[in-house]
């Protein structure tokens, strides 16, 4: 079983997955969302005292709090012991690309040439860290949610902020890989 569970699976698993899920959350009136987390994190530290955005009910998104425990719980279990030693089949033409912005593909999900200790030690990589850090969680919050909040439940709701949303993330990437990130690196 557990080879199983090593294997790469086919793309639309995590189709049908998703689908299962936002089924179940739109029966029991839920939406779904990462960055609703932070709020509800910072409301239980007691933020609300001095912020009226985190002076909110908590206990109703305890439910949100149980899907990251278990995704990062899962993650961990993933990466310590579920990972294949089958290098990541990437095709040729990413691959290309890549080197054209000078990271070499090493096989693994992420390059380890941006993704280390050492390159988060230099000025370089703790600006790019710290200022996509603060990108994201800025425009998390100025969006109403994150990717996922707005990709799956929004949609999937039919929220046309949502869609105006996504579209702009996608954007906001192609800008990223085609004009900022190349300046980068």
């Amino acid at each position: 079983m557990l080879e199983l569970i090593k294997q790469p699976w086919p793309w639309y698993t995590s189709g049908l997955a998703i689908s299962f899920i936002m089924v179940i959350l739109i029966f029991f009136g839920k939406s779904f969302g990462f960055s609703s987390n932070l709020r509800t994190m910072c409301s239980i530290l007691g933020a609300g005292k001095w912020v009226s955005f985190f002076n909110f009910d908590w206990k109703a998104e305890r439910w949100n709090l149980l899907f990251l425990i278990g995704s990062v719980i899962g993650g961990f279990i993933s990466a310590n012991w579920l990972q294949s030693d089958v290098p990541l089949n990437l095709s040729e033409a990413t691959i290309q690309d890549l080197q054209k912005l000078n990271i070499q593909f090493d096989g693994n999900i992420v390059p380890s040439q941006l993704f280390n200790w050492d390159f988060l030690s230099t000025g370089k990589g703790l600006l790019i860290f710290l200022g996509g850090g603060f990108l994201i969680g800025f425009g998390t919050r100025y969006a109403g949610g994150c990717t996922s909040g707005h990709a799956i439940s929004g949609l999937s709701n039919l929220q046309i902020p949502s869609l105006i949303a996504v579209i702009g993330f996608f954007i906001g990437g192609l800008v990223m890989t085609h004009l900022i990130f190349p300046l980068l690196f």
